[in-house]
């Protein structure tokens, strides 16, 4: 009979971590013949398959052909639509753009402040075709504003939509909208709808200079069933550099938000998979099971969500989004520690556990930390030794990433419960609890002092102490129950367990390891009592193995799981010399058909650009017969001697289909004055415009479609004014003067840089087209 109940409850813990990951989002899409007010996943992939169609990246003419297609699906919904457009310079990292944002408005009976929905349009640069990041968001949109138009109710509040353009380049047609757009002193509320991956659950992130109790409160009273949201989530999320749209409406525009977005399948983000094929039904449907509840509510609410008090909140199935103020977490963590004394005592003097079994239940469960924490540090390191290629996938995350989790989870288990089968057997489950809630209180004491979010990890912890007291009670307590009560645990560290290598890179596998020797700990009131934990142990050994093998087989690149690539066409017109360039470490034999089967180091022949997302340099290079091709053009417009300082324009004319261009000057240049395309660079407290430059970087320009970059600057009359320009245009495969063979089906190109490239580097001495125009304008050239 014991082991029937032990058996019947390993099931039930089983079930429960299974429903701590497919109780999140909805199980599938939805189809077209749903209710008009509904939202279709179905009718919101027919938007996308013309939205994804081609990359369109910002400036481009696939980015015009996507924006003229939102703006007609608006006015198919009987909006009228405006066009935003404007340079937007960004000094501090050097970058300038001219996105185009699409805006509508809802007016609503009580116009004034406003709810703002909102996504950005423009793919990635080169690769993308931007299924997911972010045409996911815009398609979520469309769909939802149809649904909730299909119902003929006018809001209470007016209603902004914005589709943002220039986000992937730096956030620049959120920066527009903020600083130059009269309706952004009318956002009270702003939704934002992202993706960093292809599927799994969309998670919401609160965006607030304030308390975020009112954003809360609001989420809750929007009834969403679907919710999947944390604190702790938001507070990392802060701590890292990935910045999206709302983080703008926040820093600049003082603007509160929600921001929605899912991470999984983490391979196709910013690839050319992101494709709508790869995108999952239902984490799209989960996009649209956040919005069109939140248009509902928030179309009639009071905007006014401004709050000075935090909430602790989490997700937790069955039972919604719970919360409560941050000013309980002090009393919580407290009340935890006075339990857990009395516990102890209560324990000790009815003698079902000694202090010296209790202390000696710290060999265990440190052991597990230990084990568990070097499993997961070394482990990857291992595979990335014997699978040296992985180093090509720039993010971090492979394409058998998930299986790679679940065979470290398995084998972390399997650890804790042979460590427990070896070191636990002589100790009672109570005294077995002595250590691992002892180590969750000190974490709780942390958290309160430096990570107040994630302060609901007490939550699990209460639950076991209730647990560690029926143990002191009972020989040997119902295990059905022992499970339920540790629900919490599975169903809040389980699927964090997953989160941080997901969402981080493989190589925090160490998290998901750790978290995993932490979670044991919260099922000593069940796996303490198992007598087959080496059996048990032994079992989730040979599945981690299993699904080791299983990552091995999916290890290789082939049509499905392509080998990102790279391939630029470098020409210094300088020196009248070209060079094939890759940022491969592993070269494949499409690479080595331009680059040889022994290249050179690139850093013999070329100067590396940087500027990529994970600051990646050229790898190798070989040299190539140089191109007729057309360089870009620089006219000295305006040239004035003011005192012993000129005062310069000079424009630079791209050649035909350039996309970006970068701009170098010696940083001992001291500019006076610097402006590109009419946006001032602000000078410093002393006046002082790029003092002490690190490097000759000046400028990434994202070229519009036919425009140019003109360059005002003002500098000492004696200066060298000798700027370098890198040319890019995107057209490699279908640049006439060359004929590169197609792409096996086993690669695609490498997202994060600037490849399928032709390059051309070219110094512009100002000081040259100065006496040549001087010569042009003296008698004798007459």
């Amino acid at each position: 009979m014991k082991s029937t109940f032990s058996f019947a409850s390993l099931l039930l813990l089983l079930l429960l971590m299974w429903l701590s990951f497919f109780t999140l989002m909805p199980p599938s899409g939805t189809p077209a013949s749903l209710p008009e007010e509904e939202f279709s996943t179905e009718r919101a992939f027919a938007h996308l398959r013309e939205i994804a169609r081609e990359p369109h990246m910002i400036g481009s003419p696939e980015n015009t052909k996507v924006r003229e297609y939102i703006v007609g699906a608006l006015q198919d919904l009987g909006l009228e639509t405006q066009i935003q457009e404007g340079f937007v310079l960004n000094p501090s990292w050097g970058s300038l753009d001219k996105p185009v944002n699409i805006l509508a408005r809802i007016e609503g009976t009580k116009p004034g402040k406003a709810l703002l929905v909102f996504s950005h349009y423009d793919s990635a640069l080169v690769p993308s075709l931007g299924a997911s990041d972010a045409g996911s968001g815009v398609v979520t949109i469309l769909e939802s504003l149809r649904a909730y138009l299909s119902k003929g109710v006018q809001p209470t509040n007016d209603i902004i939509i914005m589709f943002t353009d220039g986000e992937e380049v730096g956030l620049d047609g959120a920066k527009l909208f903020v600083r130059e757009h009269p309706w952004a002193a009318d956002v009270a509320i702003a939704l934002n709808f992202e993706a960093r991956g292809s599927g799994g659950a969309s998670n919401m992130i609160v965006e607030t200079n304030h308390g975020n109790s009112g954003l809360i409160k609001a989420f809750k009273a929007a009834d969403i069933e679907y919710p999947v949201a944390s604190s702790l989530m938001y507070s990392i999320y802060k701590m890292l550099p990935n910045d999206t749209d709302s983080t703008i409406l926040r820093e600049e525009g003082d603007i509160d938000g929600y921001f929605f977005a899912f991470i999984d399948d983490h391979f196709d983000y910013h690839t050319a998979n992101d494709k709508v094929e790869n995108l999952d039904e239902n984490t799209l449907q989960h996009q649209g099971e956040y919005l069109l509840p939140m248009l509902n509510y928030l179309a009639d609410a009071d905007l006014d969500l401004r709050s000075d008090t935090d909430d602790v909140y989490t997700n937790l199935p069955f039972m919604g989004l719970i919360s409560y103020p941050f000013s309980w977490i002090l009393p919580m963590l407290l009340l935890a520690v006075l339990l857990f004394v009395l516990v102890v005592y209560l324990g000790i003097t009815k003698g079902t556990m000694t202090l010296m079994g209790s202390l000696r239940g710290f060999i265990p469960f440190l052991l597990t930390l230990v084990c568990c924490g070097l499993l997961g540090y070394f482990g990857w390191q291992v595979i990335e030794a014997i699978y040296p290629h992985y180093g090509e996938i720039q993010h971090g995350f492979t394409y058998n990433g998930n299986t790679y989790i679940t065979a470290f989870v398995l084998l972390s288990f399997a650890l804790a419960l042979g460590i427990y089968h070896r070191f636990g057997k002589s100790l009672k489950v109570s005294e077995l609890l002595f250590a691992p809630l002892l180590i969750w209180l000190i974490v709780n004491a942390l958290i309160w002092a430096y990570l107040k979010g994630a302060a609901y990890f007490i939550l699990p912890t209460f639950l076991v102490l209730l647990a560690m007291w029926i143990a002191t009670r009972q020989e040997r307590p119902n295990l059905i129950l022992m499970v339920l009560i540790s629900a919490p645990a599975v169903f809040i560290f389980l699927p964090l367990a997953k989160s941080f290598p997901v969402g981080l890179g493989l190589e925090m596998m160490v998290a998901a390891t750790v978290f995993i020797g932490l979670l044991f700990g919260l099922l000593l009131p069940v796996a303490g009592y198992y007598r087959f934990k080496k059996l048990l142990g032994v079992l989730c050994l040979i599945a981690g193995v299993i699904f080791l093998f299983r990552a091995h087989l999916q290890s290789d690149f082939t049509a499905e799981r392509q080998k990102p690539n790279s391939l630029i066409f470098y020409q210094d017109q300088d020196q009248q010399k070209a060079y094939w360039v890759t940022y491969d470490k592993i070269l494949d034999d499409w690479t080595r058909g331009y680059l040889g089967d022994e290249p050179e180091a690139a850093s013999k022949y070329v100067v590396s650009a940087a500027g990529s997302k994970y600051n990646s340099g050229y790898t190798f290079a070989s040299p190539s017969d140089t191109k007729d091709i057309q360089a870009l053009q620089a006219i000295l417009y305006r040239d004035t001697l003011i005192g012993k300082s000129r005062e310069v324009r000079l424009v630079l004319k791209p050649r035909p289909n350039t996309r970006l261009m970068r701009l170098y000057a010696d940083k001992e240049l001291s500019f006076q004055s610097l402006s590109y395309n009419n946006k001032q660079v602000p000078p410093d407290s002393l006046g002082r415009i790029y003092h002490d430059r690190k490097s000759n970087y000046l400028l990434q320009y994202y070229v519009p479609e036919g425009d140019s970059l003109v360059i005002d600057y003002t500098l000492p009359d004696d200066s060298e004014e000798v700027f370098t320009v890198l040319d890019y245009s995107f057209d490699l495969m279908q640049h006439p003067l060359f004929s590169v063979d197609r792409r096996p089906d086993y690669t695609m190109p490498k997202p994060f840089v600037t490849t399928d490239a032709v390059l051309l580097r070219q110094s512009i001495d100002v000081n040259s087209l100065r006496t040549r125009l001087q010569d042009s304008l003296s008698p004798a050239s007459e």
